[in-house]
């Protein structure tokens, strides 16, 4: 459930802590917000602790469009959005709820136990977010509100946007980019005929995209810029890119960086946080940590295994 309004996309995340002192809702003892904008899409993760029965007013700001899924819930009963305060949410609960409500529409959430609450909601104008990536087609979702629902992928890619929010790693931007054009393609595109799902990127536009990623490491590169490249949409272009590389633009991104990694750690005599730093790793921790995710092994240990 999510408390106050929406936050305009931003690159970074935010995360505001409140307790009982800054004037919370009746038997909310503590409440955390954390927001981060991809794609014109605002993200927002809002955990609550809960000390007894909790009715609060969601989405002050309802010019957006709302999407949301509840990520964890501890208490003895479901919690649940409803229309109005004091109307129950009609529909049975099911794993992995979530809500759909557009813009100009009242939202309210419900728990009558909880001990801890934690949701998601990503919201967006659907017009412009439409527009923006090149879309076009049936509206889906879009129109029709639905106050409890379950759908696997839309829950997965929110959750996952909702685990990068905090990610400093260059790599998050296209990561990110990539899940709300994903978010955004079952929610307006109409299906695609198998025959054209897998086509892939022409040999000038996978050129183009190798160049651009290439030239732009180790630094954020927004999925919008190399789908203009290519003059495609952005949920298309990130199908074509996987079609003719195997991987997602994000993957590539973060395996050229360590391959660049690999050659300082070759070429040259600098420590791990001057590695780490060349390569758009936070710290040495987060460069060994990825490292070790992809190769198997550490910076150091391959290093060494390579010069021996």
């Amino acid at each position: 459930m999510r408390d106050d309004g929406s936050s305009e996309g931003c690159a970074a995340s935010r995360t505001a802590p409140m307790s009982a002192a800054h004037g919370l809702p009746e038997n909310v003892a503590a409440l955390t917000t954390s927001v981060r904008g991809w794609n014109g899409v605002n993200v927002n993760l809002v955990e609550y602790s809960c000390t007894g029965r909790v009715l609060v007013r969601l989405d002050r700001n309802e010019e957006l469009t709302r999407l949301g899924a509840q990520l964890e819930e501890v208490g003895r009963d479901h919690a649940e959005p409803r229309s109005a305060p004091h109307i129950p949410n009609p529909h049975a609960y099911r794993p992995r709820p979530m809500w759909f409500v557009p813009a100009e529409m009242e939202l309210w959430g419900h728990a009558a136990e909880p001990s801890y609450l934690k949701c998601a909601t990503i919201s967006f104008d659907g017009p412009t977010l439409q527009e923006r990536l090149g879309m076009s087609g049936s509206p889906g979702l879009i129109d029709v509100p639905r106050l409890r629902f379950s759908d696997d992928r839309l829950w997965t890619l929110i959750r996952l946007l909702a685990e990068a929010i905090h990610c400093p790693d260059p790599t998050a931007q296209l990561y990110g980019d990539s899940l709300t054009a994903a978010i955004a393609s079952l929610l307006f595109e109409r299906p695609r005929e198998a025959k054209g799902s897998q086509a892939g990127l022409s040999p000038i536009q996978l050129k183009d995209a190798m160049n651009y990623l290439e030239a732009k490491l180790p630094a954020r590169v927004e999925l919008a810029a190399l789908a203009e490249l290519a003059g495609l949409s952005q949920s298309h272009y990130s199908r074509a890119f996987k079609a003719s590389t195997g991987i997602a633009p994000y993957q590539w991104q973060l395996l050229a960086r360590v391959k660049r990694a690999k050659e300082l750690l070759l070429n040259t005599n600098g420590g791990l946080e001057h590695i780490a730093e060349a390569t758009g790793f936070s710290d040495a921790v987060h460069f060994g940590r990825t490292f070790r995710k992809v190769t198997g092994t550490t910076p150091a240990a391959w290093r060494t295994n390579m010069l021996t």
